[in-house]
């Protein structure tokens, strides 16, 4: 073969390389769990919204995948095994991947965050210092999840510095709806459950079962407990998509303030609910609720995860662990 065909050849094989290299996916696999905080989700879901924003910027027809895990464990093992692009989950979660991956993995936007109970239907107990050997409290995933993290918060306001360990022995890992189930069950050992909305109000309506403490309280204001967030080199190679996600996010938040009522009836028709939707527009109303991409309080919750040993990476503040695209957010 001549010279110069043997080049031209090289050539347009090297512009197809690097036009597949340019081009990005076509079928996005995304996170969500059970719960009203994963509502903007739910919205997009139903609404199609990250389609929606991706053929407006270019993207033509794409294809979503949702798939729901009750913890966040199971969910970012899928994201580093690269069986989903992107992982709605507890702040905690993200930033453990963000350290252990060296900052391959990275938050994308805020999902959501309200306030979440420690629930008990043990009678005796009024604080954390009333729990004994005999107690079992459920959470998401054990020391790392959002509330395992906030229980070493609380932990360490009740017994002091460096306590913040004292009821790892009586934490076990369920998901939240076997766990409110568990609860309410008169045979289970579990007595105990650091819920999330709506679990927490369902649990509450038995007689039996009260309150403990509020993440809100604890934590001493809002707190953005569930993040979307995805690898560097997805987030690298789909910079449209990136900015789809993000729009997306951004309509289902606006329709959350300016229209509470239809968002949560297209919640209701997309999840089966024991609560009526008066009930949950009340819990849209409550005191930390926060529906907004910019992450809040992420750089306190950070820190105390550096500071107790969870992370081993003390970052400086909040874009230390979150994409380009959203250090422009009004974050903290």
């Amino acid at each position: 073969m001549p010279l110069f065909n043997r080049l031209l050849i090289a050539m347009l094989a090297m512009g197809m390389m690097t036009s597949a290299a340019g081009a990005e996916t076509n079928d996005i696999r995304i996170t969500k769990q059970p719960g009203l905080l994963y509502l903007p989700m739910i919205l997009m879901e139903a609404g199609g919204l990250i389609e929606k924003h991706a053929k407006a910027g270019g993207l033509g027809d794409i294809k979503v995948a949702w798939i729901t895990f009750n913890s966040g464990g199971a969910a970012t093992d899928a994201l580093l095994s690269g069986n989903v692009d992107f992982v709605t989950s507890g702040a905690s979660n993200m930033l453990l991947l963000w350290d252990r991956t060296k900052g391959q993995v990275k938050g994308v936007a805020a999902c959501g965050g309200m306030p979440m109970y420690l629930v008990t239907k043990n009678a005796a107990i009024k604080s954390l210092k009333d729990f004994t050997a005999k107690d079992k409290i459920a959470v998401p995933t054990i020391k790392v999840s959002s509330q395992a993290t906030i229980l070493h918060m609380a932990a360490e306001k009740e017994f002091g510095e460096g306590q913040h360990g004292k009821l790892d022995s009586i934490t076990l890992q369920l998901g939240h709806p076997d766990a409110t189930l568990a609860v309410l069950s008169p045979i289970s050992e579990i007595n105990s459950h650091f819920s999330l909305p709506p679990f927490q109000n369902i649990a509450l309506k038995d007689a039996s079962v009260h309150k403990v403490l509020n993440s809100f309280d604890v934590f001493g204001g809002p707190l953005n407990n569930a993040i979307v967030f995805s690898t560097a080199k997805f987030h690298d190679a789909n910079p449209k998509t990136i900015a789809a996600l993000m729009a997306a996010m951004d309509e289902a938040m606006k329709m959350i303030r300016a229209e509470p009522k239809k968002a949560i009836e297209i919640y209701l028709g997309q999840v089966k609910e024991k609560l009526t939707a008066d009930e949950l527009l009340d819990l849209l109303k409550e005191p930390g609720v926060v529906f907004d991409v910019a992450p809040a309080g992420m750089t306190k919750f950070a820190a105390f995860m550096a500071k107790v040993g969870t992370l081993k990476t003390a970052p400086a503040g909040w874009k230390d662990f979150f994409f380009a695209e959203a250090h422009g957010l009004a974050g903290s």
